[in-house]
């Protein structure tokens, strides 16, 4: 039997030297070194043998089975570098060619919003002002005609915070405080500027309303602002947003911080004002709330009310991209959702 195995050795090298793919050296590995291999065969019968010749046989069968398989090991790394050599060859990869470019991601669509928003009241004069997120009471509230126990407070339930007094911002209104009285140099210069931000609310989520949303507010104060200043840059403002034939409409309003206050719409740009699921059949899309600096915002900002007035507004971003890309859920702009988001 050691001459069997002696040959067995010497007909598997050779085989295993003839082998130039991997399918053949797999089946190379069943026929020798396998469960049922030659070699595993030739170990079952070292019982049948005298048992002095046992110990010799099996030393030298195991030194045959290490080192076919220390030549498989080798011959399989050959036949790999081979195969990808061939692949590398028979490719024709062009390596002068570029690369795939990296997916860069896009704006957020209220970003997107916010952006064309800054583009148009730059070009309209007004700077864009970044006020804080994190608010006190008295700036939020008070000094802009609302003082504690005023209805008004109401119209916006407030994240409170543990430090007394210290509140997650309504509205962007509190940055009028702090413009006037930063830009204003103690009520000496005039000011134009927008206040984009985000605000939070205590609200219940639903389609149509969110914890956490975005507004532009603006603000111009000089000498001699009136209200028709107020109507005509709005007007000029829905123009170049929406349009050369964009129309607008004026309603009476209340706000505390402004009188007179009013509400602005603007016809349908979806239906030409004809009436259409949008616009609920009315024709009209509100756009913005504005009004007339109130006196006592004036004197809190620093300006004497007898000789200088300004005009106040403030626009809704999501509101807005709603409306033109016909999205019917706000939750939709921050849940996340690449689905929603890969859209713009």
């Amino acid at each position: 039997m050691l001459e069997q195995l002696e040959t067995m050795l010497q007909e598997a090298v050779a085989e295993l030297n003839a082998v130039t793919t991997s399918d053949a050296l797999r089946e190379w590995e069943l026929k020798t070194l396998g469960k049922n291999g030659a070699v595993t065969r030739m170990m079952r019968g070292v019982g049948s043998l005298p048992a002095e010749q046992r110990a010799a046989f099996g030393k030298r069968a195991n030194e045959v089975k290490a080192a076919l398989t220390e030549g498989y090991a080798e011959r399989e790394q050959l036949i790999k570098a081979q195969e990808l050599a061939r692949d590398l060859e028979s490719g024709q990869i062009d390596v002068t060619l570029p690369g795939r470019p990296a997916s860069l991601g896009g704006l957020h669509p209220s970003t997107q919003t916010l952006r064309r928003y800054r583009e148009i009241w730059a070009e309209m004069g007004f700077q864009v002002y970044r006020s804080r997120e994190v608010e006190d009471d008295d700036t939020n509230f008070t000094l802009l005609n609302m003082p504690p126990h005023h209805p008004a407070r109401d119209m916006q339930d407030t994240f409170y915070t543990t430090t007394p007094n210290v509140i997650l911002r309504t509205h962007t209104s509190p940055g009028q405080i702090r413009a006037m009285r930063e830009f204003g140099k103690g009520g000496t210069e005039p000011i134009r500027i927008i206040l984009p931000g985000m605000c939070y609310r205590f609200e219940q989520i639903t389609t149509r309303s969110e914890i956490q949303f975005h507004q532009v507010e603006g603000l111009a104060v000089g000498r001699g602002i009136r209200m028709t200043d107020l109507k005509g840059t709005i007007a000029e403002f829905a123009r170049r947003m929406y349009g050369d034939k964009a129309q607008v409409r004026f309603r009476a309003s209340y706000f505390p911080f402004t009188e007179p206050s009013i509400e602005v719409d603007v016809e349908c740009f979806l239906c030409g004002g004809k009436g259409c699921r949008v616009c609920k059949y009315a024709g009209w899309l509100e756009i913005s709330g504005a009004g007339m600096v109130h006196p006592t915002v004036l004197r809190n900002g620093g300006y004497d009310p007898a000789e200088w007035s300004g005009f106040a507004f403030g626009m809704g971003p999501e509101r807005v991209t709603m409306l033109l890309h016909d999205i019917n859920d706000i939750r939709y702009f921050w849940s996340n959702d690449l689905r929603f988001l890969e859209q713009f």
